[in-house]
Formats: C-alpha cells, sequence, structure tokens
C-alpha cells in the first residue's frame, strides 16, 4: 500500500512539473507559442507591385491569436496578420502587434509600406518652407530615387490642373506658387482649405506602380489667425509618424510615437499655409 501511494505522489509530481514547464514560455500561453517564435513578414519595407490581383503579405509563422497595426492606413486581417500592401496607405511605417490566444504578452515587429508623405505642419511663406519637399519612405534624408530618371509625381495633372504647383520631376510643391495661382482666390480667406490627390511613379522596387496621396492644404493669414481645429487636427495625429533621428535600424523596440496608441488616422497630410 505505501509503495503504491509513493509510485501516487511521484506521478502527481511528475505531472505537476510537466503542466509548470508548458506554460513558463514567456507568454503565458502554455505550449501554443513555439519557444523560437518571432513576429515577421520576411522584411521590413514592402513595395506596391505592378500586378492584377492585389499584393497580400503573411507572417512567417502561423500562430492563433490577434493582429493589430498602428496608426491607422494599414489594412490587416485581424485573425491571420495578412495585409494587403496595395490598398495600404503608403510612405508610412507601421507598428503590427500580434497577441497569441491565451497569452498575456505580445509581440510586435514595425514595416514600411513604400510610397512618399509630407509632415503635418506649419508652413511660413516668407521662409524656404514655401517650397514643400516630399519623404520618400518615411525618413527625410533618404534620396528621392529617380529624379529626372523615370520617377513622376503628379500624373494626370489632377494637382497643377487646379493650381496647386507640383514639380512632376521631384514631387516637391511651390506653397507661394499655389496661393499666387489663386487656389483661395483672389484675396484668400483665413481657414480656407482645398484638398487634391496627387498620382505618381516612383523609379524604385515598385517598378514604377502607380502610387497615390492626397494633401490637404489650409490657408492662414498668420500663426495668430490659426483656429483650435488646426491644434486639434496635429494633436489627434501625435503618435503616427516616427521620430525623424530615429536609427535605420528601427525596430519595435526602440520606436516611440510622439502620443499614446490611440487610434489615429495620418491621411492626408495637412499642410498649414501662413502669408507672414
Amino acid at each position: 500500500m505505501e509503495t503504491r501511494i509513493k509510485i501516487l505522489l511521484h506521478f502527481l509530481i511528475l505531472v505537476a512539473l510537466v503542466s509548470s514547464c508548458q506554460k513558463n514560455d514567456g507568454t503565458g500561453a502554455g505550449n501554443i507559442v513555439p519557444p523560437d517564435f518571432k513576429l515577421s513578414y520576411g522584411d521590413s519595407i514592402f513595395f506596391l507591385h505592378n500586378q492584377a490581383t492585389d499584393y497580400i503579405i503573411t507572417p512567417t509563422q502561423s500562430v492563433a491569436g490577434t493582429y493589430d497595426g498602428f496608426p491607422e492606413g494599414i489594412e490587416i486581417d485581424t485573425k491571420t496578420g495578412a495585409i494587403n500592401v496595395s490598398k495600404c496607405e503608403t510612405g508610412l511605417r507601421y507598428r503590427i502587434t500580434f497577441k497569441p490566444d491565451g497569452a498575456t504578452d505580445s509581440f510586435s515587429t514595425v514595416i514600411l509600406i513604400s510610397g512618399i508623405n509630407f509632415l503635418d505642419g506649419f508652413y511660413k511663406l516668407t521662409t524656404s518652407d514655401s517650397i514643400l519637399a516630399p519623404i520618400y519612405n518615411a525618413k527625410n534624408s533618404n534620396p528621392m530615387p529617380g529624379t529626372n530618371n523615370g520617377s513622376v509625381f503628379d500624373e494626370g495633372s489632377n494637382c497643377n490642373g487646379a493650381g496647386c504647383k507640383v514639380n512632376v520631376s521631384n514631387g516637391t510643391i511651390n506653397l507661394a506658387e499655389t496661393v499666387r495661382n489663386g487656389v483661395f482666390g483672389t484675396t484668400p480667406s483665413n481657414n480656407d482649405r482645398h484638398e487634391f490627390q496627387m498620382n505618381y511613379r516612383i523609379n524604385d522596387k515598385s517598378d514604377k506602380a502607380l502610387n497615390t496621396l492626397k494633401v490637404k492644404l489650409y490657408y492662414f493669414d498668420s500663426i495668430n489667425d490659426v483656429t483650435q481645429e488646426v491644434y486639434d487636427i496635429i494633436t489627434s495625429r501625435e503618435g503616427t509618424v516616427f521620430r525623424q533621428s530615429s536609427s535605420d535600424n528601427l525596430t519595435a523596440a526602440n520606436y516611440r510615437p510622439f502620443g499614446t496608441n490611440k487610434p489615429s488616422k495620418p491621411r492626408p497630410p495637412c499642410i498649414f499655409i501662413l502669408a507672414r
């Protein structure tokens, strides 16, 4: 009898140890997540493709759980993590977060959907700010590929045809000339606003696939005329742009948004023109 009790005790201890080992994987997810699991899409930069069907990327490892992307503008399947690159807002970095089923911790990674962007902010016409330069691949030190060599901006003249002066070779917007062209009327009014869609093709790994970006221009005589609405727009977008001083080896670990990770939509970029 005593021997049977000892055997039973040893068995119960062994079961407890095995159970403990299964749960002690750093995620609280039991043995759901492989010990070498890493959230990855196989690369960190993705380009639009010239193809008839949507370009979709998936995680390199498939584990049951929930996916999320920040900021808004990324088309992601919350169950599988599949990202439809063709339907994402381009020119932005996104942090992808994955929480396995039954887990207490989550995994993150950062990806970039290639394209151009313009930084939200105030641009004074009496300074060099009167020429607005695009940012390529979310870093203002990146050179624009294909300038005068295959890259084309404002294809179809949606912007230039409406008075928004875009340099078709490099994508810069001449804000002063845009105002002179009468976009805001012969006598511009404070808080007047107009939105333009720029179609463009970049001679890079996208193989000049058609890309688009909407840009919204606001006009004010001076900073003193700026409304509370403008400051609210800027505040609502905090946390949607990576710090420009970030290293090239940007990861989810060293990514620090300006604000909190509240839902925010960074597009279209809002350009606030100040006449003086």
